[in-house]
């Protein structure tokens, strides 16, 4: 089997989603040195990113004994443990460790007389990593959805990247394009939400996965809850004004005012950056994901491509509708001006 993985770990990922769930625990079972590893990573890209916060993450600190004669008893304590705080929810996440030696983690967890334990097998070491690990944690909260809810014509986000910068920037700015077809968010499946609000999964009329690599989940999410989705958050002016229309036809409403609206905002944005029109640019070198953004933004303004061109940067993942736009070309204008 092909391990390489080449995107980090798959217990990172999987932490990256539970950790976002508000009053929820989540129980590493696996050596300190592993749990520390994992968690200062986190807690590093957070304050990296202003973000103050302590996620309650515990371990079952797995030593040379369990190791040798198994963890089963040193999870069950854990589980014990966590349950005194009284968590909203309790997420178990094994890691390569308790997955070589064979600890039976669902059968632990289910003997439990502590409630709500969800587990999401996470290790990785026989292939998958980080995005694997946030798919498979989404997977095991949606089980808490309540099935006997109607659709109720807002708007679920799944899958938001929970260490991306621009995270809460990327969702005011689908917030305010849901806006201009009457509609709006509620609920963000999983970032920053209770172990209550996990529940709601199943109740909004359209579903909005955050990037494609989700697509599969979007699918099981349909099947289950009977919720259409759109598979991607817009990157691009003709992508977003694509986006009004498919959010329109999921939720049932007529597009082509919003649209309207947008094109003539974003007609207005390309005009306030009149200056960048006919640039030299030097597009570095560009992920998979921003090819058809560089090839859009170099036919609206005209670039000329040159390797003496001012260097234009584009992250990866890309900016997200007019407003993340705005911000790039914003960027781009700077350092033409340096």
């Amino acid at each position: 089997m092909n391990s390489l993985r080449t995107e980090g770990c798959t217990l990172t990922g999987a932490l990256s989603v539970t950790m976002a769930v508000t009053d929820g625990i989540t129980i590493i079972h696996g050596p300190d040195g592993c749990v520390h590893h994992t968690t200062s990573l986190l807690h590093a890209l957070q304050v990296n990113h202003d973000h103050s916060f302590f996620p309650a993450i515990l371990s079952s600190s797995l030593t040379e004994s369990e190791i040798i004669f198994g963890g089963e008893d040193a999870l069950a304590a854990t589980i014990r443990n966590a349950a005194v705080r009284n968590p909203g929810i309790i997420c178990v996440l094994s890691s390569c460790v308790s997955a070589a030696i064979g600890d039976d983690v669902q059968a632990v967890c289910a003997s439990s007389a502590v409630p709500d334990i969800i587990v999401i097998p996470t290790g990785g070491f026989l292939g998958g990593g980080f995005s694997d690990g946030v798919k498979q944690a989404l997977l095991a909260l949606s089980a808490l959805g309540r099935k006997d809810q109607g659709p109720d014509g807002t708007v679920t986000l799944i899958g938001e990247k929970n260490l991306e910068y621009e995270a809460d920037a990327h969702h005011r700015e689908i917030s305010r394009l849901l806006a201009l077809l009457g509609a709006r968010v509620s609920l963000r499946f999983v970032r920053n939400i209770s172990s209550e609000d996990l529940g709601s999964i199943g109740s909004g009329s359209l579903n909005i996965l955050r990037d494609s690599s989700l697509k599969s989940l979007g699918e099981t999410f349909r099947h289950r809850f009977g919720t259409p989705c759109i598979t991607s958050f817009p990157v691009g002016f003709h992508d977003t004004l694509r986006f009004l229309e498919q959010a329109g036809e999921g939720l049932g409403i007529d597009p082509r005012p919003a649209v309207n609206m947008e094109r003539k905002n974003q007609e207005r944005l390309i005009d306030s950056f009149h200056g960048l029109k006919g640039a030299s640019v030097s597009f570095q070198p560009l992920p998979p994901s921003t090819h058809l953004l560089a090839e859009e933004l170099a036919e609206r303004f005209d670039f000329r491509t040159s390797p003496r061109g001012f260097p234009a940067v584009i992250p990866d993942p890309p900016p997200v509708g007019t407003s993340g736009l705005a911000r790039l070309l914003h960027r781009w204008r700077r350092m033409r001006l340096v």
